[in-house]
């Protein structure tokens, strides 16, 4: 059974699976912009290989924007960006809770 606000009484429903509950309360409670950051810093780490020495990863309007301990680590990664921003987008291509649209990183920002 449902809750039908306007009527104010329980109406009578089909059943339905708690993946499309979750992705609901995701786009009713507007949390899937906040989401795909969290996602899109896991992605970092992971194609990035360099999790252990960044400090910040956030991700606003396609620029990605990381910030790094070791300056020795930051231009190792700065001669390989291209390839980075292609691989985080296949990555975030692939998770399906991503909200996002293609090519979600557009420039990538070492600090």
């Amino acid at each position: 059974m449902a809750y039908d606000s306007g009527q104010n009484r329980m109406r009578r429903q089909e059943a339905v699976g708690m993946e499309d509950l979750v992705n609901q309360f995701i786009r009713d409670m507007k949390l899937s912009s906040g989401l795909d950051k969290v996602r899109a810093a896991a992605a970092w780490n992971d194609v990035s290989g360099a999790g252990a020495y960044t400090l910040e990863v956030r991700l606003d309007r396609g620029v990605m924007t990381c910030t790094l301990s070791s300056s020795v680590v930051r231009n190792q990664l700065y001669f390989r960006s291209q390839e980075l921003i292609r691989r985080l987008n296949e990555r975030l291509a692939q998770d399906e809770l991503f909200a996002g649209k293609d090519d979600i990183v557009k420039k990538l920002i070492l600090r």
